[in-house]
Protein backbone atom coordinates (compact mmCIF):
# COMPACT_ATOMS: atom_id res chain seq x y z
CA UNK A 1 0.00 0.00 0.00
CA UNK A 2 1.17 3.86 -0.43
CA UNK A 3 -0.55 6.30 1.12
CA UNK A 4 -0.64 10.26 0.41
CA UNK A 5 -1.21 12.98 3.40
CA UNK A 6 -4.37 14.86 2.95
CA UNK A 7 -6.19 17.12 5.25
CA UNK A 8 -10.05 16.89 4.34
CA UNK A 9 -13.48 18.30 6.14
CA UNK A 10 -14.77 15.18 7.70
CA UNK A 11 -18.50 14.18 7.80
CA UNK A 12 -19.36 11.64 10.60
CA UNK A 13 -21.76 8.52 9.53
CA UNK A 14 -24.66 7.19 11.42
CA UNK A 15 -25.88 3.05 10.86
CA UNK A 16 -24.27 3.21 7.33
CA UNK A 17 -20.36 2.66 6.02
CA UNK A 18 -19.13 3.84 2.44
CA UNK A 19 -16.78 1.50 1.08
CA UNK A 20 -14.61 2.30 -1.98
CA UNK A 21 -15.72 2.44 -5.15
CA UNK A 22 -19.60 2.49 -4.02
CA UNK A 23 -22.12 4.88 -4.66
CA UNK A 24 -25.10 6.09 -2.30
CA UNK A 25 -27.14 9.01 -1.40
CA UNK A 26 -26.60 10.76 2.18
CA UNK A 27 -28.90 12.84 4.16
CA UNK A 28 -27.33 15.72 6.00
CA UNK A 29 -28.86 17.46 8.43
CA UNK A 30 -26.43 18.19 11.53
CA UNK A 31 -24.87 21.63 11.49
CA UNK A 32 -21.30 20.42 11.45
CA UNK A 33 -22.03 17.62 8.76
CA UNK A 34 -23.61 20.46 6.63
CA UNK A 35 -20.77 22.55 6.90
CA UNK A 36 -18.07 20.14 5.89
CA UNK A 37 -20.74 19.30 2.98
CA UNK A 38 -20.10 22.75 2.09
CA UNK A 39 -16.21 23.39 2.33
CA UNK A 40 -15.73 20.24 0.35
CA UNK A 41 -18.00 21.54 -2.52
CA UNK A 42 -15.99 24.80 -1.97
CA UNK A 43 -12.70 23.08 -2.77
CA UNK A 44 -12.19 19.69 -4.72
CA UNK A 45 -15.64 18.22 -3.81
CA UNK A 46 -13.71 15.52 -1.64
CA UNK A 47 -14.86 14.40 1.57
CA UNK A 48 -13.75 11.97 4.19
CA UNK A 49 -16.57 9.48 5.19
CA UNK A 50 -15.98 7.68 8.51
CA UNK A 51 -18.39 5.89 10.35
CA UNK A 52 -19.65 6.60 14.39
CA UNK A 53 -19.05 3.80 16.61
CA UNK A 54 -22.67 4.60 18.63
CA UNK A 55 -25.41 5.77 16.00
CA UNK A 56 -27.31 7.32 18.43
CA UNK A 57 -24.47 9.83 19.30
CA UNK A 58 -26.36 12.91 18.01
CA UNK A 59 -22.60 15.08 18.62
CA UNK A 60 -19.74 12.78 18.38
CA UNK A 61 -16.24 13.43 19.50
CA UNK A 62 -13.21 12.23 17.93
CA UNK A 63 -13.14 9.06 20.34
CA UNK A 64 -16.85 8.45 18.72
CA UNK A 65 -15.81 7.94 15.13
CA UNK A 66 -13.55 5.36 13.22
CA UNK A 67 -9.93 6.05 12.63
CA UNK A 68 -10.60 4.46 9.48
CA UNK A 69 -12.70 5.48 6.82
CA UNK A 70 -13.19 6.54 2.92
CA UNK A 71 -12.19 9.48 0.89
CA UNK A 72 -15.40 10.12 -1.37
CA UNK A 73 -16.26 12.65 -4.08
CA UNK A 74 -19.04 14.47 -3.67
CA UNK A 75 -21.22 13.69 -6.78
CA UNK A 76 -24.62 15.70 -6.65
CA UNK A 77 -26.04 18.59 -3.96
CA UNK A 78 -29.53 18.91 -3.58
CA UNK A 79 -30.70 20.96 -0.86
CA UNK A 80 -34.52 19.69 0.86
CA UNK A 81 -36.83 21.41 2.94
CA UNK A 82 -35.72 22.07 6.41
CA UNK A 83 -32.37 22.29 5.70
CA UNK A 84 -31.29 18.72 4.95
CA UNK A 85 -29.00 18.14 2.12
CA UNK A 86 -28.73 15.41 0.02
CA UNK A 87 -25.63 14.54 -1.71
CA UNK A 88 -24.56 11.66 -4.10
CA UNK A 89 -21.18 10.42 -2.89
CA UNK A 90 -18.92 7.73 -4.52
CA UNK A 91 -15.57 6.12 -2.59
CA UNK A 92 -12.17 6.85 -3.75
CA UNK A 93 -10.06 4.74 -1.23
CA UNK A 94 -9.34 4.15 2.57
CA UNK A 95 -8.03 6.45 4.30
CA UNK A 96 -6.89 6.21 8.08
CA UNK A 97 -7.25 9.49 10.41
CA UNK A 98 -3.65 10.74 11.23
CA UNK A 99 -4.98 13.50 13.35
CA UNK A 100 -7.73 16.15 13.86
CA UNK A 101 -7.27 19.78 12.50
CA UNK A 102 -10.08 21.30 13.57
CA UNK A 103 -13.81 20.15 16.07
CA UNK A 104 -15.46 23.48 15.29
CA UNK A 105 -17.53 24.86 12.97
CA UNK A 106 -16.89 21.26 11.38
CA UNK A 107 -14.66 18.48 11.26
CA UNK A 108 -11.52 18.65 9.42
CA UNK A 109 -9.03 15.44 9.50
CA UNK A 110 -5.35 15.08 8.62
CA UNK A 111 -5.52 11.30 6.66
CA UNK A 112 -2.95 9.08 5.16
CA UNK A 113 -4.76 7.89 1.84
CA UNK A 114 -4.15 4.41 0.83
CA UNK A 115 -3.72 3.71 -2.99
CA UNK A 116 -3.66 0.04 -4.04
CA UNK A 117 -0.40 -1.61 -6.03
CA UNK A 118 -0.21 -4.99 -6.05
CA UNK A 119 1.00 -7.83 -8.03
CA UNK A 120 -1.57 -10.72 -8.76
CA UNK A 121 -0.46 -14.39 -6.80
CA UNK A 122 -1.64 -17.13 -7.14
CA UNK A 123 -2.92 -16.85 -3.98
CA UNK A 124 -4.73 -13.88 -5.17
CA UNK A 125 -6.33 -15.53 -7.67
CA UNK A 126 -7.29 -18.59 -5.67
CA UNK A 127 -9.30 -16.08 -3.03
CA UNK A 128 -10.76 -13.86 -5.53
CA UNK A 129 -12.35 -16.86 -7.75
CA UNK A 130 -13.59 -18.73 -3.74
CA UNK A 131 -15.14 -15.79 -3.30
CA UNK A 132 -16.75 -15.06 -6.85
CA UNK A 133 -18.60 -18.97 -6.59
CA UNK A 134 -19.15 -18.03 -2.46
CA UNK A 135 -20.96 -14.69 -3.88
CA UNK A 136 -22.58 -16.75 -6.93
CA UNK A 137 -24.15 -19.05 -4.64
CA UNK A 138 -25.15 -16.64 -2.03
CA UNK A 139 -27.24 -14.64 -4.59
CA UNK A 140 -29.04 -17.48 -5.86
CA UNK A 141 -30.21 -18.42 -2.24
CA UNK A 142 -30.61 -15.11 -0.75
CA UNK A 143 -32.65 -13.09 -3.81
CA UNK A 144 -32.24 -10.08 -1.84
CA UNK A 145 -29.67 -9.01 -4.57
CA UNK A 146 -30.63 -8.32 -8.54
CA UNK A 147 -28.67 -11.48 -10.00
CA UNK A 148 -27.33 -8.86 -13.11
CA UNK A 149 -24.61 -7.68 -9.72
CA UNK A 150 -22.95 -10.78 -10.37
CA UNK A 151 -22.25 -10.19 -13.85
CA UNK A 152 -20.42 -7.04 -13.07
CA UNK A 153 -18.65 -8.52 -10.26
CA UNK A 154 -17.39 -11.63 -12.03
CA UNK A 155 -15.50 -9.57 -14.65
CA UNK A 156 -13.56 -7.58 -12.19
CA UNK A 157 -9.67 -8.37 -12.15
CA UNK A 158 -8.82 -5.59 -9.04
CA UNK A 159 -9.09 -8.25 -6.28
CA UNK A 160 -9.36 -5.01 -3.86
CA UNK A 161 -12.43 -3.12 -6.12
CA UNK A 162 -13.74 -7.23 -6.17
CA UNK A 163 -13.60 -7.56 -2.20
CA UNK A 164 -15.24 -4.01 -1.72
CA UNK A 165 -17.98 -3.98 -4.46
CA UNK A 166 -18.85 -7.46 -3.03
CA UNK A 167 -19.17 -6.29 1.01
CA UNK A 168 -21.07 -3.19 -0.29
CA UNK A 169 -23.80 -5.48 -1.51
CA UNK A 170 -24.05 -8.01 1.71
CA UNK A 171 -26.84 -6.60 4.26
CA UNK A 172 -23.77 -6.88 6.96
CA UNK A 173 -23.24 -5.66 10.55
CA UNK A 174 -21.84 -2.04 11.08
CA UNK A 175 -18.85 -3.76 12.50
CA UNK A 176 -18.21 -6.56 10.14
CA UNK A 177 -18.23 -3.83 7.35
CA UNK A 178 -15.95 -1.82 9.70
CA UNK A 179 -13.47 -4.91 9.85
CA UNK A 180 -13.58 -5.25 6.44
CA UNK A 181 -13.34 -2.00 5.88
CA UNK A 182 -9.99 -1.78 8.15
CA UNK A 183 -8.04 -4.88 5.90
CA UNK A 184 -5.74 -2.44 4.28
CA UNK A 185 -3.96 -5.29 2.86
CA UNK A 186 -5.70 -7.05 0.04
CA UNK A 187 -5.19 -10.28 1.09
CA UNK A 188 -6.32 -10.03 4.81
CA UNK A 189 -9.39 -8.40 2.93
CA UNK A 190 -10.35 -11.35 0.77
CA UNK A 191 -9.68 -13.82 3.46
CA UNK A 192 -12.09 -11.75 5.81
CA UNK A 193 -14.70 -11.49 3.13
CA UNK A 194 -15.06 -14.89 2.13
CA UNK A 195 -14.90 -16.08 5.41
CA UNK A 196 -18.02 -13.55 6.37
CA UNK A 197 -19.80 -14.70 3.12
CA UNK A 198 -19.35 -18.36 3.79
CA UNK A 199 -21.10 -17.63 7.01
CA UNK A 200 -23.72 -16.20 5.56
CA UNK A 201 -24.14 -18.95 2.74
CA UNK A 202 -25.05 -21.20 5.74
CA UNK A 203 -27.83 -18.71 7.74
CA UNK A 204 -29.46 -18.45 4.21
CA UNK A 205 -29.47 -21.85 3.48
CA UNK A 206 -30.31 -22.22 7.13
CA UNK A 207 -33.45 -19.69 6.28
CA UNK A 208 -34.63 -21.50 3.18
CA UNK A 209 -34.77 -25.01 5.12
CA UNK A 210 -36.69 -23.72 7.92
CA UNK A 211 -39.04 -21.42 4.82
CA UNK A 212 -39.45 -24.84 3.29
CA UNK A 213 -40.30 -26.27 6.03
CA UNK A 214 -42.81 -24.02 7.48
CA UNK A 215 -44.36 -23.88 3.88
CA UNK A 216 -44.63 -27.64 3.90
CA UNK A 217 -46.77 -27.25 7.13
CA UNK A 218 -48.39 -24.57 6.13
CA UNK A 219 -50.03 -26.59 3.19
CA UNK A 220 -50.34 -29.75 5.38
CA UNK A 221 -52.86 -27.64 7.59
CA UNK A 222 -55.00 -25.88 4.53
CA UNK A 223 -55.73 -29.10 3.26
CA UNK A 224 -56.27 -31.16 6.20
CA UNK A 225 -59.04 -28.12 6.89
CA UNK A 226 -60.57 -28.41 2.84
CA UNK A 227 -60.95 -32.24 3.44
CA UNK A 228 -62.58 -31.88 7.01
CA UNK A 229 -64.70 -28.94 5.90
CA UNK A 230 -65.54 -31.07 2.83
CA UNK A 231 -66.40 -34.10 4.96
CA UNK A 232 -69.02 -31.87 7.00
CA UNK A 233 -70.55 -30.86 3.87
CA UNK A 234 -71.08 -34.69 2.68
CA UNK A 235 -72.26 -35.19 6.37
CA UNK A 236 -74.78 -32.47 6.13
CA UNK A 237 -75.99 -33.65 2.63
CA UNK A 238 -76.41 -37.58 4.00
CA UNK A 239 -78.18 -35.97 7.09
CA UNK A 240 -75.42 -37.66 9.05
CA UNK A 241 -73.03 -35.85 12.17
CA UNK A 242 -69.89 -35.45 12.45
CA UNK A 243 -68.36 -37.97 14.83
CA UNK A 244 -66.24 -35.74 16.44
CA UNK A 245 -69.64 -33.59 17.33
CA UNK A 246 -71.45 -36.89 18.85
CA UNK A 247 -68.57 -37.69 20.75
CA UNK A 248 -68.21 -33.72 22.32
CA UNK A 249 -72.06 -33.78 22.79
CA UNK A 250 -71.80 -36.80 24.72
CA UNK A 251 -68.79 -35.93 26.44
CA UNK A 252 -70.45 -32.91 27.63
CA UNK A 253 -73.53 -34.38 29.02
CA UNK A 254 -71.09 -36.82 31.02
CA UNK A 255 -69.40 -33.49 32.47
CA UNK A 256 -73.00 -31.98 33.33
CA UNK A 257 -74.27 -35.34 35.32
CA UNK A 258 -70.46 -35.57 36.89
CA UNK A 259 -71.60 -32.33 38.85
CA UNK A 260 -67.50 -31.60 38.91
CA UNK A 261 -66.26 -28.51 40.54
CA UNK A 262 -66.28 -25.47 39.14
CA UNK A 263 -62.62 -25.00 37.54
CA UNK A 264 -62.13 -28.89 36.77
CA UNK A 265 -65.27 -28.27 34.67
CA UNK A 266 -63.77 -25.22 32.42
CA UNK A 267 -60.83 -27.96 32.22
CA UNK A 268 -63.09 -30.30 30.62
CA UNK A 269 -64.85 -28.23 28.48
CA UNK A 270 -62.22 -27.02 27.18
CA UNK A 271 -60.43 -30.65 26.56
CA UNK A 272 -63.70 -31.52 24.78
CA UNK A 273 -63.19 -28.21 22.33
CA UNK A 274 -59.49 -29.16 21.77
CA UNK A 275 -60.92 -32.98 20.87
CA UNK A 276 -63.72 -31.49 18.40
CA UNK A 277 -60.77 -29.56 16.27
CA UNK A 278 -58.65 -32.42 16.31
CA UNK A 279 -58.46 -34.90 13.34
CA UNK A 280 -60.13 -38.78 14.76
CA UNK A 281 -56.81 -40.74 14.23
CA UNK A 282 -54.44 -38.08 15.80
CA UNK A 283 -52.32 -39.65 18.45
CA UNK A 284 -52.68 -36.66 20.56
CA UNK A 285 -56.73 -37.08 20.19
CA UNK A 286 -56.60 -40.34 21.76
CA UNK A 287 -54.35 -38.74 24.80
CA UNK A 288 -57.01 -36.12 25.30
CA UNK A 289 -59.94 -38.82 25.43
CA UNK A 290 -58.15 -40.97 28.02
CA UNK A 291 -57.60 -37.68 29.86
CA UNK A 292 -61.40 -36.82 29.97
CA UNK A 293 -62.29 -40.70 30.69
CA UNK A 294 -59.61 -40.65 33.84
CA UNK A 295 -61.43 -37.17 34.63
CA UNK A 296 -64.81 -38.48 34.80
CA UNK A 297 -63.73 -41.66 36.21
CA UNK A 298 -62.85 -40.00 39.52
CA UNK A 299 -65.19 -39.96 42.34
CA UNK A 300 -65.75 -36.26 42.73
CA UNK A 301 -68.58 -36.36 45.23
CA UNK A 302 -68.39 -39.51 46.48
CA UNK A 303 -66.72 -40.21 49.82
CA UNK A 304 -66.63 -43.14 53.01
CA UNK A 305 -66.79 -42.24 56.66
CA UNK A 306 -63.47 -42.51 58.04
CA UNK A 307 -62.80 -45.40 60.63
CA UNK A 308 -60.37 -44.37 63.29
CA UNK A 309 -58.33 -47.28 65.46
CA UNK A 310 -57.05 -46.10 68.57
CA UNK A 311 -53.77 -47.46 69.44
Amino acid sequence: MKSEVKILPLLPLRGILVFPYMVIHLDVGREKSVQAIEEAMLQDRIIFLATQREAQTDDPGEDDIYQIGTVAEVKQLLKLPGGTIRVLVEGISRARIRRFVLGEPYFQVEVDQYSEDFKKNSEIEALMRSLVYQFEQYVKLSKRIPPETVVSVVNLEEPGRLADIIASHLALRIDDKQNILEAVNIIHRLEKLCAIVAKELEIVELERKINIRVRKQMEKTQKEYYLREQMKAIQRELGEKDERVVEGEELREKIAEAKLPKEVEEKALKEVERLEKMPPMAAEAAVVRNYLDWLLALPWNKGTRDRLLRT
